[in-house]
């Protein structure tokens, strides 16, 4: 049943091995609190780490994830994202394994921030490459959304089929990676529309800060850029320039480490893919075990032989 679930849904493992969900769901539950007791009670303490929040339930409804890095996999997690959830985490590791903790990559959360200062006082703070790239493309899509609004209320189907839900990712892309169709989609729409015209520019000229090695330069090109975003005409990149100006050292920072994202986003992707294999789940505890299992150290595969 334990290898079962860790590949596939608790109905197709009850499916293959003859027995009813609820009865694959009480000796997987019990399994992996077995497996937890064993493996993850004290947690384990990691030098390198990454802490991200996942939506288990609708309504902001979070869990706090942390990523020991170097091992790439989920050492603990627990419910909500408030400062208080975090500590939880270092108060259990202790004083001197916190000491010994170099890097921190987050997604810009204060409550996560604040956290980290208190209890990893060597660590380096990292505002990780993947969400702030994710914060820029929210800005994007924001300004789509604005602009599609007041397409539908000036009856403008031009733009309307220029900017409706199935073009959003081409608007996410990197241009370099766009197609020739997609890049010839794109200069119709920036012509048609001032506003997005302004975004992409805005959002382009921003990627180009990792293009540097050199993090004095790096922070000179970004400070440059949060002075045009905010004399920009875009709220919402008027916002998002301020966040950035609040937390450029941790921006920075990124420069110094080098902390790869996508060990955040492959892990996001696994969760994002267990929520939809399950359609969801009721029982958070077990959600919180089956993300061990699947993303962590109780995978089956980390310990069998």
């Amino acid at each position: 049943v334990n290898r079962l679930t860790a590949i596939t849904t608790n109905q197709e493992a009850g499916w293959f091995l003859g027995l009813d969900d609820e009865v694959i769901y009480r000796i997987d539950k019990e399994m992996l609190e077995e497996q937890y007791a064993a493996r993850l009670l004290p947690p384990p303490a990691a030098i390198n780490l990454s802490v991200d929040e996942v939506s288990y339930r609708k309504y902001h409804r979070y869990l706090t994830n942390v990523v020991d890095t170097d091992e790439k996999a989920v050492i603990w997690n627990d419910r909500g994202r408030r400062r208080e959830v975090l500590d939880r985490y270092y108060t259990a590791i202790g004083e001197d394994n916190c000491k010994n903790i170099e890097s921190v990559a987050l997604d810009g959360a204060r409550t996560y921030i604040t956290s980290t200062q208190r209890y990893a006082v060597n660590a380096t703070i990292v505002y990780d490459k993947f969400h702030v790239l994710q914060k820029l493309n929210g800005a994007v899509d924001m300004v789509r959304k604005q602009e599609l609004r007041k397409a539908r209320k000036d009856e403008n189907k031009e733009l309307i089929e220029l900017m409706n839900c199935r073009q959003r990712f081409i608007l996410l892309k990197k241009k370099s990676n766009l197609t020739e169709k997609q890049s010839g989609y794109l200069e119709r729409l920036c012509k048609a529309n001032e506003p997005i015209y302004k975004a992409m520019l805005l959002k382009e000229s921003f990627l180009k800060v990792y293009d540097y090695n050199d993090p004095v330069e790096a922070e000179e090109y970004l400070r440059g850029w949060i002075k045009d975003a905010i004399e920009s005409s875009l709220d919402m990149f008027k916002k998002i320039a301020e966040s950035f100006l609040d937390k450029l050292q941790y921006i920075i920072n990124w420069f110094r480490k080098k902390i790869s994202s996508a060990i955040s986003e492959g892990i996001n992707n696994k969760i994002k893919r267990l929520k939809r294999m399950a359609y969801g789940y009721k029982d958070i505890d077990y959600f919180r075990l089956k993300i061990h299992q699947h993303c962590g150290l109780l995978n089956p595969r980390r310990y069998s032989h």
